[in-house]
């Protein structure tokens, strides 16, 4: 009986999957791969017994749930792979369509928590498949995307816009021209939220069906060490890990250190504090 464990295949958690792949006994463990939006109604539905999870759903599902205790992804501040692109300011978005990754569900819920609760703004929202940032603006006044894809889009904007922006490298939201000549804003979710709320944003836990706890209790006390030993090899060795991610084709191994240096995948008070805050935002009837 092998425990089926989900897979997130975006940058963000190379590090942890590169140790899994290569320092442990995997044996006994089938990964599933997919994006965040589909791995969490696989585990809903007893697909998987547990995987990476966007922590909204874990939050509308506790019933169904346990959390393996020090593991999550998040950060405080910018986080670089959440990006809000759009042709006005943040402010000018009222009464405007937003377009947002289908891949998504935490970051959709964070999105609307920053625009109605913090900003004052009301949106509308539909859901999109597309990629390209140019290609989805044409009907939209802005796009969220997130993983490997906003990381991607961004690199390209700014490639199109180095001789006019600073980049986003520091979190700050940029802005510049578009290639229709029109003005383009990105803004970084993580960096918004930490600038409202002062508090960390944990963006997925590692999420247990309450049945497989008990029936495959071994194997998840297992996987359970393993990423503990994962956190602690990424620790020290962020350079090696990057030589050998397939982003490499897309991002340099120096950017790959950077943006994992600012991802935490610890889960400490500051940060529950953080999950309870966008917990009381997102629930609220």
């Amino acid at each position: 009986m092998k425990l089926k464990i989900g897979r997130i295949p975006y940058a963000n958690l190379f590090p942890i999957f590169h140790y899994l792949d290569t320092h442990c006994n995997n044996s006994e463990y089938t990964f599933i791969k997919g994006v965040p939006s589909r791995l969490n109604r696989m585990l809903r539905t007893g697909e998987l017994d547990i995987s990476p999870s966007s922590s909204i759903e874990f939050l509308k599902n506790k019933n169904r749930y346990r959390i393996l205790p020090w593991h999550s992804i998040s950060s405080t501040g910018p986080i670089r792979s959440i990006l809000l692109f759009s042709l006005v300011p943040l402010n000018e978005l009222g009464g405007r369509t937003i377009a947002v990754s289908s891949e998504s569900d935490t970051s959709v819920a964070m999105l609307k928590i920053i625009l109605r609760e913090f900003c004052s703004i009301e949106c509308k929202f539909r859901k999109t498949e597309l990629r390209s940032v140019k290609n989805i603006l044409s009907s939209s006044s802005a796009v969220l995307h997130i993983g490997d894809t906003a990381m991607h889009e961004a690199k390209k904007i700014e490639s199109g816009l180095r001789s006019q922006v600073s980049g986003i490298k520091k979190g700050k939201h940029m802005s510049g021209l578009h290639a229709d000549n029109s003005k383009l804003y990105m803004y970084d979710l993580g960096e918004l939220w930490h600038k409202y709320t002062g508090l960390p944003f944990v963006y997925a836990l590692w999420v247990v069906r309450k049945k497989a706890l008990e029936e495959k209790t071994d194997l998840i006390k297992k996987l359970s060490l393993d990423l503990i030993n994962a956190k602690k090899y990424a620790d020290r060795k962020l350079p090696l890990i990057a030589r050998e991610a397939p982003q490499r084709k897309w991002i340099s191994e120096k950017d790959l250190v950077h943006y994992w240096n600012i991802i935490s995948y610890d889960f400490t008070d500051k940060h529950l504090e953080g999950l309870r805050l966008f917990e009381k935002y997102a629930l609220q009837k």
